[in-house]
């Protein structure tokens, strides 16, 4: 029984490609790919369980015909095994644009591409044969977007910029009020556009403030709909 654990542990660490080690090296690619995978889709992101199992095992398989075609073919002095493999990083990125959400000049997804894009080095890590690295990079994938989350929302780490559009029954000449909010809930008003429509009698003002991604804005709406007659008031990521 020894020898035969002894015979298995060898193949799984052969330098050479093996029904085995081919089979085994393609399954723990697929489970480490999915349990990023659904920590991202416990996020709401669109890459989930599946997507980042299929880059994962997609990126070892490749790594192992980079090894197999000049163990095979052409004789390991003579072949590269880094061929096959070189393309992964560059096409993984196609896969890593599509994640991206381009909204009016902001652009959401940036973790889940960058996500995608270390599922796939851990793919190919997996595919070299570099199972404890593979397995610690999984791990360390999960710190950062587990626990480095909840630092990042408790430090209130992180500027972004909103635009509060407040439309008001009326025709206002004066916005210091709206500033002193601003000031007052420690919200950085960078500009502001205004724009009058005489015809209905209504006034639009569009504030650029640079505030803190997880913040709550409730308490900074409910004093700025008391300062005129308030129709509406939206909040978009960029004007």
């Amino acid at each position: 029984m020894w020898h035969f654990f002894e015979a298995v542990y060898a193949d799984l660490n052969s330098l050479e490609v093996t029904l085995g080690n081919g089979v085994f090296k393609l399954i723990m690619s697929m489970l480490l790919g999915a349990l990023v995978g659904a920590e991202r889709k416990r996020k709401g992101q669109i890459a989930g369980v599946r997507t980042f199992a299929l880059i994962s095992m997609g990126s070892c398989l490749a790594m192992l015909l980079s090894i197999y075609v000049p163990q095979v073919y052409l004789g390991l002095k003579n072949g590269d095994p880094g061929r096959i493999a070189a393309q992964v990083i560059t096409g993984v990125g196609f896969l890593g644009g599509g994640a991206m959400i381009h909204m009016k000049g902001s652009v959401r997804g940036l973790t889940t591409a960058a996500g995608i894009w270390m599922t796939a080095a851990i793919g190919m890590a997996v595919g070299v044969g570099m199972y404890f690295c593979s397995i610690a990079a999984t791990a360390l994938i999960l710190f950062t977007l587990v626990l480095l989350e909840g630092v990042e929302q408790k430090r209130h780490m992180g500027q972004e910029n909103r635009t509060l559009r407040l439309r008001i029954n009326g025709i206002i000449d004066d916005v210091e009020t709206y500033k002193k909010i601003f000031s007052d809930h420690a919200v950085h008003l960078s500009t502001y556009f205004i724009q009058f429509d005489y015809e209905s009698g209504q006034t639009e003002i569009n504030f650029v403030v640079l505030a803190p991604s997880h913040r709550n804005y409730m308490p900074l709406f409910n004093d700025l709909r008391k300062v005129n007659d308030t129709a509406s008031l939206t909040l978009t990521n960029q004007y």
